[in-house]
């Protein structure tokens, strides 16, 4: 496996090994991030693409809307590595800012989906953050210029927003979908679950619990009413719990419509912030 840190050494090795399939993440990789390399490794394979799978390691500034919550997230590249190459990465692409973002050159920000502005789901909670991952995203695939891409599920609204941006640009990426990897108690995995305390981990797990009662509602009202009970009841603060349309992320028309649903949830818990989905 190699480690790239500029734009050149990626160009070079992408020019001599052939297309990729890219993973984009902004490292603190767990197995959660693993599987998602194991995914494009398959794919990559499959496809015939010599460049193999591409991890892009790339804490994005643009899109925290929280200076603090910026500083904090763990950088840690040599772990990355390892995991990555364990995965079965072909290459970790690890550019610094001014790499993504050339002084004096325009990374505009495209225009974002209705996922991106319409649902009150992140987009109302966390300003300015799909207006950042659209401009990284289309920057790392101008970049790069992978084959395909794979996103975790665990984040299903910045999902749907890539899915539905490339889509809108015509970028020929395809955009596929990684299952969450959770803990053994249902908990998503996430870089962010290390800030949770002792005491806080043991009721992080309510949020799963609450996807899983929620599945057994019949009607939106009903999943959402017992998803909030679960969550509150293990006294997370609780942000949004609903049941939206799978494709749009608007709300469902008659309350119902099982199969065709997303259940979602974000909850904070401490200093922590928690999302989680599942299909409803």
């Amino acid at each position: 496996m190699e480690t790239l840190t500029d734009r050149a050494g990626l160009a070079g090795y992408l020019g001599v090994r052939g297309g990729c399939v890219l993973v984009p993440t902004m490292g603190a990789l767990h197995a959660g991030h693993g599987s998602l390399i194991r995914r494009g490794a398959e794919e990559a394979s499959r496809r015939g693409l010599g460049g193999g799978c591409v991890v892009s390691v790339f804490v994005n500034p643009t899109q925290f809307d929280d200076p603090s919550d910026y500083a904090r997230y763990p950088k840690t590249l040599g772990a990355d590595e390892a995991l990555a190459r364990e995965a079965g990465a072909s290459a970790v692409w690890a550019p610094g800012v001014e790499e993504v973002y050339p002084p004096g050159e325009e990374v505009g920000v495209p225009e974002l989906p209705a996922e991106a502005t319409g649902p009150g789901l992140e987009d109302a909670r966390r300003p300015g953050h799909f207006a950042g991952v659209c401009r990284v995203v289309k920057r790392l695939f101008e970049v790069v210029g992978p084959a395909a891409a794979v996103f975790g599920e665990k984040d299903y609204q910045q999902l749907r927003v890539v899915a539905s941006m490339v889509r809108g640009l015509g970028m020929g990426v395809e955009v596929i979908a990684g299952a969450t990897v959770r803990e053994a108690d249902g908990l998503a995995m996430s870089s962010r679950n290390r800030f949770l305390k002792a005491e806080e981990r043991g009721r992080a797990g309510a949020l799963w619990r609450a996807l899983v009662r929620a599945r057994g509602e019949g009607t939106v009202s009903g999943a959402e009413r017992v998803m909030r009970e679960e969550v509150e009841g293990a006294g997370l603060l609780v942000e949004y719990a609903v049941v939206r349309d799978a494709a749009g992320l608007m709300p469902m028309s008659g309350g119902r419509g099982r199969g065709f649903g997303r259940a979602l949830i974000a909850a904070r818990l401490g200093s922590v912030r928690l999302i989680d989905n599942a299909a409803w």
